[in-house]
């Protein structure tokens, strides 16, 4: 998997996001989901998920959050920050958000048409007292339940081709087609060369075939 930043940057990205859900929530607020909505519609959340270093660590979390503010044309009195002693629920969303966005590299969109935020949240108890990768893999599953369909099987379907034609317009045998479709093989590790095969039958680029979560 290619991430859109160094792991250096990380741990400063995780916590500006986290910091600009929790200043939001408590000293603006705002809704956390309005505000990472706007946070979305604002241009700023693409920005991040492609690891630009003036939005991921380059201004602080309430700096973050004035400049979503700014460019979805919300007006808000300037407000002194306060700093909990304790991260707050939605503080913990953020930062443990961006660093499933990161590990997936799938925009901050498709996570959420998945799993929303308010599920996130939801989440703290018992997930923010464990590791990170325990986080992970719930999100994971939550992922495989709301697409249960592989992307080789969507893109197929929409072809309107069974696994038979892509087989025989793709050149790859029908058996691997269905053991990647069924998830008994992993199709991020296929050849390359079947992963172009497959993406020209189906007019897709092969990058559209891997799997976000394996």
């Amino acid at each position: 998997m290619i991430r859109a930043y160094h792991k250096v940057y990380l741990e400063k990205a995780r916590n500006n996001l986290g910091r600009m859900l929790d200043f939001a929530t408590y000293d603006l607020g705002y809704d956390p989901c309005t505000f990472f909505d706007l946070f979305m519609n604002s241009g700023l959340a693409k920005r991040f998920e492609k690891g630009e270093f003036n939005v991921t660590v380059g201004m602080s979390g309430v700096e973050l959050a004035y400049r979503v503010l700014e460019l979805t044309k919300h007006q808000v009195e300037e407000r002194q920050p306060r700093y909990s002693a304790d991260r707050s629920p939605e503080y913990w969303a953020g930062w443990a958000l961006a660093y499933y966005q990161w590990e997936t590299a799938m925009s901050f969109l498709d996570i959420l048409e998945c799993v929303s935020l308010d599920d996130i949240i939801r989440m703290y108890s018992p997930y923010h007292e464990m590791d990170i990768r325990q986080f992970c893999d719930r999100m994971n599953e939550l992922y495989r339940a709301a697409n249960p369909e592989t992307k080789l099987k969507q893109f197929r379907q929409r072809a309107g081709m069974s696994q038979s034609e892509l087989a025989e317009q793709s050149g790859v045998p029908v058996r691997t087609i269905q053991q990647y479709e069924q998830r008994q093989k992993s199709i991020n590790k296929a050849q390359a060369e079947y992963l172009m095969m497959l993406a020209n039958a189906l007019h897709c680029k092969a990058e559209d075939l891997i799997e976000p979560v394996e």
